[in-house]
């Protein structure tokens, strides 16, 4: 539903404008919400979460959406309901641990070599008999060099499978042995060849064949948790069933993590995590939070809700928004007023 928003919209003096990036209307609470966006970016606000407060139907989700959006790309940002933590399969406190830590990423650097050039011609050599292995030859040049190649059988797979022609500009990952075609070169424009639209023509690499490139993987912390939790872990990621994950394996990833942030191997991406139907937390899950929110790895918490004063769920205690006394005097509170009329016809006009 909120696949239209790609920001919040603001200018450069942070005043909202009236319609941009997918938003509409709601000036005061986008300017608030920019506001915060800038003490994120400036590391200004650990330890505290933001409260949207609105009528149903008043853009509390497109401002959190607005709020991840500006952030960035990779900044992981978790949606979930108030009511998606009571599970017959795992604890609250776990079900929300995973949703922290699902917030939160690691960008990992490694530095792959490869090899990057123009392929001239490939020779491919197949037994008269039909048996055996292929081997096979190819060419690769950059405007300063120019070699020839050995293919193994694995190689010539890969080749056939990529469809890779001469004239075609490839990458090959040294480690993985993975081939990605870049493009077709420049050179070979003028051929005549029936083309799609899709192809690409691109420059002939420069300088050595060989290269090396910084890479840059962004995983959250709680694919690591995962993946180490059991020996084939990576395969419940797909299938989603992870169950409990222990303490001490978190506790070993934390400090695994904490030792590549020292040398500068990660860093940290504190992300965004969105608590619609805030309300329908119990107390548990709320002092649960108030904790999470003081560690040193804790993302940005942003909660949504529509309720005026009711019961905070657990106890008879009467509160605003539901939410506990102590845990109301962190959260930065945003209010949402209804759209008017021409405001939800612009809005139905962008989607």
């Amino acid at each position: 539903a909120h696949s239209h928003i790609r920001g919040l919209g603001l200018n450069d003096s942070l005043e909202a404008r009236n319609v941009s990036q997918g938003m509409v209307g709601q000036l005061k609470a986008r300017r608030a919400a920019g506001l915060i966006l800038e003490m994120i970016k400036e590391g200004k606000i650990a330890g505290r979460a933001l409260l949207i407060a609105g009528q149903p139907g008043t853009g509390k989700t497109a401002i959190a959406m607005g709020i991840a959006q500006a952030l960035g790309s990779d900044t992981p940002f978790t949606a979930m309901s108030g009511s998606e933590i009571f599970s017959l399969e795992m604890s609250k406190t776990e079900a929300l641990t995973q949703a922290f830590r699902r917030s939160i990423g690691v960008r990992i650097k490694e530095e792959a070599e490869f090899i990057e050039g123009e392929v001239v011609e490939i020779q491919i050599d197949r037994p008269a008999t039909g048996a055996g292995a292929k081997i096979g030859k190819m060419t690769l040049k950059t405007t300063e060099m120019e070699t020839i190649y050995d293919l193994g059988q694995k190689m010539i797979e890969a080749l056939t499978k990529e469809k890779v022609q001469a004239g075609d500009v490839i990458a090959i990952d040294k480690a993985s042995g993975k081939i990605s075609r870049l493009g077709r070169s420049f050179t070979r424009a003028k051929d005549y060849d029936a083309m799609g639209p899709q192809t690409k023509f691109v420059q002939c690499p420069e300088g050595e064949l060989q290269k090396r490139k910084e890479v840059v993987h962004t995983v959250t912390l709680h694919e690591i948790d995962v993946i180490n939790s059991r020996s084939q872990g990576f395969l419940a990621l797909f299938s989603g069933d992870t169950g409990e994950i222990k303490s001490e394996v978190r506790e070993q990833i934390n400090d695994k993590v904490a030792e590549w942030r020292e040398e500068g191997k990660a860093e940290i991406v504190p992300g965004v995590l969105f608590i619609d139907e805030v309300h329908m937390l119990d107390i548990e899950c709320f002092s649960f939070l108030n904790r999470a929110l003081e560690s040193d790895m804790a993302p940005i918490l942003i909660m949504a809700t529509n309720r005026g004063i009711t019961k905070i769920r657990g106890t008879n205690q009467q509160s605003p928004h539901g939410i506990p006394i102590d845990l109301l005097d962190r959260l930065l509170i945003i209010t949402t007023k209804p759209y008017e009329a021409d405001e939800i016809k612009q809005i139905l006009k962008i989607r």
